[in-house]
């Protein structure tokens, strides 16, 4: 059978792997990272056909440049700036940087190794890749792809009658069940909805005239773990510091959950709040996190109808309007839909992720609002992290 790319353009990922890849070009090419995949779902099993399609896929992204029309896109985005398009301009991903295996078990592997502003930008590619080589191997496509097009239907349906009405971005890449799927639900959202605000896909973004939207992951404030002069609980504060060294506020949607909400607010101070134009909500009770956000602007005196709640939360339509319902007069609300938006087919998606674990050799970890999510590879560093958090939040809250 004639080998077919899933990737075609180095566009075809979330625009915040260039925002976060910015600021690390210009103020940490130093650093170096690891990362590694894990399928959180049971029973799932890759074979060795897979794992093979999974190779030559991942050699045929590594053969890519970025083309004149894409540098110039990407140079049309405000706040992607000169000198970060002609580092571009000279990149690749590099194939040694990658490597795969496969257990006699079927649990696959993917560890991704090399300076942390190349190896960054594997992580979406990867996911796009893994995902739909299992997606297309494993089942009858052609069936998920209809009862995919029945669901998408009735979707539009019901933002058209109404049933909802809440402003959301398509964030479908990292689990999409293919780039074709993707590519006909961010159009018809965009063309037969009023409520597509626009999606994180660069690639579709400007192939379709659409709002690229995104800022930054819970690896850019991981990353901090991993230099020596900064202390573990004060990450968000030289994350946040950074990013707007980089963007003057005009990026400025802060991710809340890296190490804990809480933790988070100690450093969202008065000067962060009005830098920042609003969070976004990944883990835990979102209602409670909305509350406690909208209560963290009024203690500094501005006004949460004036900033934005951002969900993103493995969300459904229905759950999305719940919140907006209950959010909507209070502050400016949106959302970002990804797995239920582009791999909603009536079989169970894979839950598949790439995390940062190491950053110069040294241990990094994600805590959350959610327990669960949290994923180390060195425990005796998970425990000393949680442990400094506690410490930090025992000391100055409140």
């Amino acid at each position: 059978m004639k080998f077919q790319p899933i990737i075609e353009s180095l566009l075809d990922t979330d625009l915040y792997k260039f925002n976060m890849d910015q600021v690390i070009f210009h103020k940490h090419t130093d650093l170096t990272g690891e990362y590694y995949f894990k399928c959180r779902n049971e029973g799932i099993v890759f074979t060795r056909e897979m794992l093979e399609e999974i190779n030559e896929q991942i050699d045929h992204l590594c053969t890519l440049r970025f083309t004149k029309q894409e540098l110039d896109y990407l140079r049309s985005i405000r706040f992607i700036k000169k000198d970060y398009v002609e580092f571009l301009r000279l990149w690749r991903p590099i194939r040694e940087y990658v490597e795969t295996s496969l257990d006699d078990s079927g649990k696959l592997s993917i560890v991704v190794r090399g300076p942390l502003f190349s190896a960054m930008q594997f992580e979406i590619f990867l996911l796009e890749i893994v995902n739909e080589v299992y997606f297309r191997m494993q089942y009858d496509y052609e069936a998920l792809l209809r009862e995919a097009q029945k669901r998408l239907d009735q979707k539009i349906a019901d933002f058209n009658s109404g049933k909802y009405s809440f402003p959301f971005a398509e964030f479908g890449c990292r689990r999409r069940l293919s780039r074709e799927w993707q590519e006909t639900v961010i159009k018809r959202f965009a063309s037969e909805t009023e409520n597509c605000a626009g999606t994180s896909n660069v690639y579709f973004a400007m192939k379709y005239h659409l709002t690229p939207i995104g800022t930054y992951a819970h690896e850019f404030v991981q990353m901090y773990q991993g230099i020596d002069s900064i202390p573990l609980a004060y990450t968000n504060h030289y994350a946040m510091q950074d990013w707007y060294a980089e963007y003057k506020g005009d990026n400025g949607t802060a991710l809340t959950d890296t190490i804990t909400t809480d933790l988070f607010l100690l450093d969202f101070d008065r000067s962060m709040v009005n830098n920042y134009n609003g969070v976004r909500h990944d883990s835990g009770d979102p209602y409670a996190w909305g509350e406690k956000i909208i209560a963290h602007y009024r203690k500094y005196g501005v006004d949460p109808k004036t900033k934005l709640l951002l969900f993103s939360d493995s969300l459904d339509f229905e759950r999305a309007q719940e919140l907006y319902d209950h959010f909507k007069d209070k502050t400016k609300v949106s959302f970002g839909i990804g797995t239920f938006c582009s791999n909603d087919t009536g079989v169970t998606p894979l839950n598949i992720v790439i995390k940062l674990q190491f950053v110069n050799g040294r241990p990094v970890a994600k805590l959350s609002d959610t327990p669960g999510k949290a994923m180390c590879k060195d425990p005796d560093y998970l425990k000393y992290l949680k442990d400094s958090v506690a410490f930090r939040l025992h000391r100055e809250q409140e």
